[in-house]
C-alpha cells in the first residue's frame, strides 16, 4: 500500500522518466539522424519534461513543443516513427488542456494550431488545407479531451461547493429550529408549571382554613389539587417525552386544545376565581397547529388572575371568525399589593406575547381603567406576509 501511494503521488516523474527511455532506445534503434546524439539529448528531455504537466502545465507544454520542434527540424518526419514520441505529444497536448485555465488555454490552442500547420508544411510539399484538417483532427483530439476533463471537474467542485452551503444551511435551518421548539417547550413548561403551582397555592390555602369549619369544602379543596397536579405531571411528562424523542407514546398524550378549555375554567372556579365561559362561530374553523397555542393563551391568563388578582371574576370569550380567532381573558379583580401587583412585564405574559407573534397575531395586555386585566389577542388562522 506504502508502494502504491508513492506511485500515485509520483506518478507523472515515473511516466516521464519511462517515456524517456523508450524514446532514447527507439531512436538508438531507428538509427540515421534519431540516432545523432543531439537528438538523443532532446527526446530524453523532451520524455522528461512531462514531469511538469501537473505542476505547471503551460510551461511544460511550452517545453514539450519546443524539444518536439527541434527534434523535427533535426530528424524530419522519421521522428514520427516513435511511439513515444507520439505518447509524449498526446499526454502534453491533454495536460495543458486539463490543467490550463482563463488566456492560458487559447494560448495553447494557437500554439497547437501553428504546430499542425508547421508540421504539415514541412512535408516539403504545398500547404494542403487537407492535410492541416486531418492533423488538427488528430493533434486536437487530446487537447480537446483535456478541455472537455478540466470542465468537468470545474463542474463538479462547484457541484461539491454548492452541497457544502445547502448542508451548511440546512444545519442553521435545522439549529434554528431546535431553538424554537426549546423555547416553545420552556413556555409549555413555565405555562404547566405556573398554573398547577398558582391553584395549589390557593387551594392549599383556602383548604386549610376550611379544616375546622367545612370538611367538605376542606376535601374539594384537596381534590383539586390531586387533580390539577396530576395534570400538570401528565403535561410535563408529554413534554420530556418531546425532548428526549424516544419514546413514540408522546404522541398519543392528549394534546392543549380549546376544547379542554371547559376543564380549565371548572378548575379555575375551584380555585375561588369565577369564571364565565363564552364561545362565539365554529371552532372546528381553527387549524390544529394553533389550538394549543390559544389553550396556553387562555391557561396563562387565568393563571394571571389566579396570581393576582383577589376575590376576582373572570370572563374567557372565544370568537372563531372566518380568518382569525378572537381571544379575549378579563376580569374584575383588584391587586393584591405591591408583591402581587401585575404587571405587563411577567414571565407569563412575556410568553403569551411571544406565542401571539410566532402565530403571526396581535395581542393587547395591561391594566383597564375601570379596573380589572385585559388580554385580547387576534390570532389569524394564516400568517400573511
Amino acid at each position: 500500500m506504502r508502494l502504491y501511494d508513492e506511485l500515485k503521488r509520483h506518478g507523472d516523474v515515473v511516466v516521464a522518466v519511462g517515456l524517456a527511455a523508450v524514446m532514447v532506445a527507439e531512436f538508438s534503434a531507428l538509427g540515421g539522424d534519431a540516432g545523432k546524439p543531439v537528438a538523443l539529448v532532446l527526446g530524453l528531455l523532451a520524455g522528461l519534461s512531462l514531469a511538469l504537466r501537473r505542476r505547471s502545465a503551460f510551461l511544460g507544454f511550452l517545453t514539450t513543443m519546443t524539444l518536439l520542434g527541434a527534434l523535427l527540424w533535426l530528424v524530419g518526419h522519421q521522428v514520427t516513427e516513435s511511439m513515444a514520441v507520439l505518447a509524449v505529444l498526446f499526454i502534453s497536448l491533454y495536460s495543458v488542456g486539463a490543467h490550463t485555465t482563463g488566456r492560458l488555454v487559447w494560448v495553447s490552442a494557437g500554439l497547437v494550431l501553428v504546430g499542425i500547420v508547421l508540421f504539415v508544411a514541412s512535408d516539403g510539399d504545398r500547404l494542403k488545407y487537407v492535410d492541416v484538417l486531418f492533423g488538427g483532427a488528430i493533434v486536437g483530439g487530446p487537447f480537446a479531451a483535456g478541455v472537455a476533463m478540466r470542465l468537468r471537474r470545474d463542474r463538479e467542485s462547484e457541484l461539491s461547493a454548492q452541497k457544502v452551503d445547502l448542508e451548511r444551511e440546512r444545519d442553521a435551518v435545522t439549529k434554528q429550529a431546535v431553538t424554537e421548539e426549546r423555547a416553545r417547550i420552556a413556555r409549555e413548561l413555565h405555562d404547566v408549571v405556573a398554573h398547577a403551582i398558582s391553584v395549589t397555592v390557593l387551594q392549599a390555602r383556602g383548604g386549610r382554613r376550611m379544616l375546622d369549619e367545612d370538611l367538605d369544602e376542606s376535601r374539594r379543596a384537596f381534590d383539586a389539587i390531586e387533580h390539577t397536579n396530576a395534570q400538570a405531571l401528565a403535561d410535563m411528562r408529554r413534554l420530556l417525552q418531546l425532548l428526549r424523542d424516544t419514546d413514540t407514546r408522546a404522541d398519543s398524550e392528549p394534546q392543549p386544545s380549546l376544547s379542554r378549555v371547559t376543564d380549565l375554567t371548572e378548575t379555575m372556579r375551584t380555585s375561588g376565581v369565577t369564571v364565565a365561559l363564552e364561545v362565539t362561530g365554529d371552532p372546528s374553523a381553527l387549524p390544529p397547529g394553533l389550538d394549543a397555542t390559544a389553550y396556553r393563551i387562555v391557561q396563562e391568563a387565568l393563571t394571571n388572575v389566579a396570581k393576582h388578582a383577589n376575590e376576582a371574576q373572570a370572563w374567557v370569550s372565544l370568537t372563531y371568525g372566518a380568518e382569525e380567532l378572537w381571544l379575549t381573558v378579563r376580569d374584575n379583580g383588584t391587586h393584591s399589593g405591591v408583591t402581587g401587583a401585575r404587571t405587563t412585564a411577567g414571565h407569563g405574559l412575556v410568553g403569551i406575547r411571544e406565542r401571539v407573534a410566532v402565530a403571526g397575531g396581535e395581542v393587547e395586555v395591561g391594566p383597564q381603567p375601570e379596573g380589572g386585566f385585559l388580554v385580547r389577542a387576534r390570532i389569524p388562522y394564516a400568517v400573511t406576509s
